[in-house]
């Protein structure tokens, strides 16, 4: 980006992940294992956000968790009896790959309590991340680690001091999946956000640009987001807490977005999780071959 010197004091160095969802769309599976586990290949959902984090240079998490995530937390913990195990078979290669998740970053955890949304989880946040700007992944968008779009984002906020989200084109008949923004002055991939609105019904969506899960915010979002009332779905809405920045850039800073056309695997119920699965299978060194092959074959027998 040709854009100005990035200013120090809009440095991010704290991400929020919200985990606390209850995965109702991959029951029975998610009846006694948290959503954000369920494996892509040989790593959970998780386990790939926050990877991207950590390399974007975000490597303090905090992690909004609900009832029966404890295995989340356990995955990102130490397994002693399992290393030694390992160790003593000299199984060097999954030894490597079990103490790799247990040190990745410096991760926190904090229950959101009552289900209200979206900015209701990031509000819970507000303790840990203080007075600094922070990043915002949510669990559901996997973004290939061949794409650069957080780091892209964080280095907009730092230039600009405003808040960034992730945009990216979509079809018009899926735009009322998604929040969606208007948009101005297109530089690049850059642009300024005009105005936000969550999930528009079909045919009144002001641009087919949905915001997609990844956002670096300004710690005055939080004052805007407890006064945010319950929108759609009776839930406080992070759409309309960044519509109210939009509008008034002198309360948090105005909003932007990085208009993204990168690899954006969705895992968000069973159908774009099956294509996520396939999509970084057949990219992988050690699988992706002999999976191309079998998929070529098999799609001549249907």
């Amino acid at each position: 980006m040709n854009s100005p010197k990035a200013n120090a004091k809009f440095e991010v160095t704290k991400a929020v992940i919200p985990v606390a969802g209850l995965g109702t769309r991959f029951l029975p599976a998610t009846k006694a294992m948290p959503k954000e586990m369920l494996p892509i290949v040989d790593k959970p959902v998780i386990q790939y956000v926050v990877e991207e984090a950590v390399a974007a240079g975000l490597s303090d998490l905090l992690m909004i968790t609900g009832r029966n995530k404890n295995t989340l937390e356990n995955h990102f913990d130490r397994v002693a009896e399992l290393e030694h195990v390992l160790a003593t078979k000299g199984d060097e290669q999954r030894l490597f790959k079990v103490q790799q998740s247990s040190q990745l970053a410096d991760i926190h955890y904090t229950r959101q309590g009552d289900p209200k949304g979206l900015g209701h989880a990031i509000l819970r946040a507000k303790s840990h991340v203080g007075e600094n700007s922070f990043a915002v992944l949510l669990g559901d968008d996997i973004i290939d680690e061949r794409d650069q779009l957080l780091t892209e984002m964080l280095e907009l906020h730092e230039q600009t001091g405003d808040n960034v989200i992730a945009l990216m084109e979509v079809p018009a008949s899926q735009i009322s999946l998604y929040g969606c923004a208007s948009i101005s002055d297109k530089t690049g991939n850059a642009v300024v956000v005009t105005d936000l609105v969550e999930k528009p019904e079909a045919g009144k969506a002001p641009s087919n640009y949905a915001v997609i899960g990844r956002y670096v915010l300004r710690p005055e979002m939080f004052e805007i987001l407890s006064n945010t009332e319950p929108g759609r779905g009776g839930e406080i809405q992070l759409t309309d807490a960044l519509q109210v920045a939009a509008k008034d850039s002198k309360l948090a800073g105005g909003v932007r977005g990085v208009i993204f056309a990168g690899r954006r695997y969705d895992t968000g119920d069973k159908m774009d999780f099956i294509k996520a699965t396939l999509k970084i299978a057949v990219d992988r060194e050690d699988i992706g071959p002999e999976l191309r092959s079998w998929l070529k074959d098999y799609s001549q027998t249907i």
